[in-house]
């Protein structure tokens, strides 16, 4: 049991490194690239650092170890708000809680935590009747978070867009880099791919083999995927506080990072997770 416990710690690492040195700089890169707005870099940063938990879920449930897939998605989305809470404050931002757009996201984001807590208490099966309304509930989530957005970050947005348009006029985009940065993603997902394969036969030696329980594994999981998030919400901060514009832009970024992941999680990779399990058993 030892050398799986070294596996499954190796494996974790191996997902937030490259998550964390690869997969999220070169996403941020390419955002930069492309002059997008904070709250499309949170979108796209939401959307990477979402990665680990679709592979480890994905492996989970292909395993039959949904009950650990469940507690992976609640710890993670737990920790990340508790990660974001703690970066705006730690970057003293807290004057943006303010605005109502990120009240209501993080609104949604609290939402994301009391769905499969009263799926647990409940004792509500997660079965194929699930997925379409996490998916109606996952665009219902956007559509909010966009319609805030308009009319509580309207001066922002127009200020933002000034600005992106003189930096347009100075340098436009370069292609051949756009195209290193998408080859750079895609093999950076393949990498990925099978490092959570590796996990996934990891854990099903623990939980079959040696008996641990599921609840612990998704537990330790959770950790292990939401280390990611901390990284980019700290550097969304820091990235607009260095180049000393609205602090609020940094924590619009963290915040729809924080949103996106969490949605993802419960919503998008959870009905992932239960069509893989239904699938192929």
């Amino acid at each position: 049991m030892f050398f799986e416990i070294i596996q499954f710690f190796v494996y974790s690492a191996l997902i937030i490194l490259i998550s964390k040195y690869i997969l999220v700089k070169t996403l941020r890169k390419l955002a930069e690239n492309l002059n997008l707005k904070p709250q499309t870099v949170g979108d796209i940063a939401g959307y990477a650092t979402s990665v680990p938990e679709l592979l480890t879920i994905g492996a989970s449930s292909f395993r039959r170890l949904m009950g650990a897939s469940i507690y992976n998605i609640l710890s993670s989305n737990i920790i990340n708000l508790i990660q974001y809470l703690a970066s705006v404050f730690m970057s003293k931002n807290k004057k943006a809680f303010q605005n109502k757009a990120i009240l209501t996201d993080i609104g949604l984001v609290i939402i994301t935590i009391i769905i499969p807590i009263l799926f647990m208490w409940a004792n509500i099966e997660l079965n194929l009747s699930i997925v379409p309304i996490f998916i109606l509930l996952y665009f219902l989530f956007r559509i909010i978070n966009q319609n805030v957005h308009k009319v509580y970050l309207k001066k922002e947005d127009e200020k933002l867009a000034k600005q992106i348009e003189e930096e347009e006029q100075k340098e436009k985009g370069n292609t051949k880099k756009t195209l290193l940065y998408t080859i750079t993603l895609l093999g950076t997902g393949i990498l990925l791919f099978v490092i959570g394969d590796a996990l996934g036969n990891t854990l099903e030696n623990l939980a079959n083999t040696f008996g641990i329980s599921q609840t612990f594994l998704g537990i330790l999981l959770g950790f292990a995927t939401s280390l990611p998030e901390l990284i980019t919400f700290f550097e969304a901060q820091k990235h607009y506080q260095e180049q000393e514009a609205d602090d609020i832009l940094g924590v619009v970024e963290a915040t729809n990072n924080l949103l996106t992941s969490n949605i993802l999680n419960l919503f998008a990779i959870q009905s992932i997770g239960i069509l893989i399990f239904h699938i192929f058993h």
